[in-house]
């Protein structure tokens, strides 16, 4: 029995089946979308207004994204600096020198 319709692929005289993935692709990264789910993930649709905006907003936001991306990286690494900093104060860490470190790793 052939398949036909819309979702049918006619080959010759008989018809395959055709089903949309439920898979999105974002720049090479596989997005699955969730069969629980009933509406898009924040993901999805932050993604898909970026792709309504012009080459050159685009652009743009991808520069915002960076620069903010790159400052929380900064927040992130001060906390860590301080909390090394006060564990070496409250004497939980001692002063090592990188040989000593590299020696450590090794073993």
């Amino acid at each position: 029995m052939a398949t036909t319709g819309a979702n049918a692929c006619h080959r010759g005289s008989f018809s395959v089946p055709v089903t949309r993935p439920s898979t999105k692709l974002y720049l090479g990264v596989s997005m699955k979308n969730s069969s629980r789910r009933k509406s898009p993930s924040r993901f999805h649709i932050v993604v898909d207004a970026a792709d309504r905006l012009t080459v050159e907003e685009q652009e743009t936001l991808v520069e915002v994204v960076h620069r903010r991306l790159a400052d929380r990286r900064r927040v992130e690494l001060a906390a860590d600096i301080r909390e090394g900093q006060r564990e070496f104060e409250r004497g939980a860490l001692r002063p090592t020198t990188p040989d000593e470190i590299i020696k450590e790793i090794l073993s």
